[in-house]
């Protein structure tokens, strides 16, 4: 086995998957794969991964930077207030730092409703789909616990559709966070090994109820909607109508269900 000069590291590794290493040193970390399998798997599922981010968030990023955070303006407004009381320049730190915390990508708020929901399913896509080992908490072996403990956690009853007519099999699913609580995600595989998500989460609107609407997010498209107060989205690499007749095949059976 080919010993590099230098031990490979974590840091190593991860400088690998961001790009961020020199010639000599990334062919040594290639031979040093090449020969560690586990090791070669657990690198392209985070370079998977880093790519899927990327791709969901791509159009936000070609987003012009919004003025209050330019960083002329930025260094302008400090400057005006060095000579202020101290409890001032505490104030406008912390401003400062809960408004690029926040995320200069979604704008001067955050997004609310449908636009709020596909955000979310496509960080969950990219987080969990695009793993091979891992994708879901609980398998499809345990659909009916799975059922349960994400209808406990969200305060509805939540149930995986079946989406097996349309050549998808559920995977399993597991619990997932969002800005507005708890959030249950589902894991589906095609014969071709493509996945698909739907992800599903109580609103902060009532009983609202909406039509089922597009989404777009980088290579991902998808739909979402919300009926009685519940959201949902399903995600996939795949063409618009197919995901658009899944999601009206999703909706009938939740409505059915009740």
């Amino acid at each position: 086995m080919n010993q590099p000069v230098r031990p490979i590291s974590e840091e190593d590794l991860h400088a690998f998957v961001d790009g961020q290493i020199d010639a000599e040193r990334r062919r040594e970390i290639e031979i040093y794969l090449r020969e560690r399998p586990d090791a070669a798997e657990r690198v392209a599922t985070d370079i998977a991964q880093r790519a899927a981010l990327r791709e969901a968030f791509a159009l936000h990023a070609q987003q012009p930077l919004p003025p209050q955070l330019n960083l002329t303006r930025l260094v302008e407004q400090r400057l005006a207030r060095r000579r202020a009381p101290w409890r001032t320049a505490a104030m406008v730190l912390l401003t400062l730092g809960l408004g690029v915390g926040g995320g200069w990508w979604a704008g001067s708020r955050q997004p609310t409703g449908i636009s709020a929901l596909a955000r979310e399913a496509a960080m969950n896509f990219a987080v969990y789909a695009v793993d091979p080992r891992r994708p879901v908490e609980i398998s499809v072996a345990h659909r009916e616990e799975m059922a349960h403990w994400l209808s406990r956690r969200l305060d509805h009853p939540v149930a995986p559709p079946d989406l097996s007519a349309a050549g998808y099999e559920l995977l399993g699913g597991r619990l997932s966070a969002s800005p507005h609580g708890a959030a249950a995600l589902f894991v589906y595989q095609d014969a071709a090994g493509r996945r698909l998500i739907i992800y599903v989460r109580p609103m902060a609107t009532g009983r609202e109820t909406t039509a089922i609407q597009p989404i777009e997010a980088g290579k991902l498209d998808g739909c979402a909607w919300i009926d009685q107060g519940i959201g949902y989205s399903l995600v996939a690499a795949g063409d618009y109508p197919k995901l658009l007749e899944l999601s009206r095949h999703v909706r009938q059976e939740v409505r059915a269900r009740g």
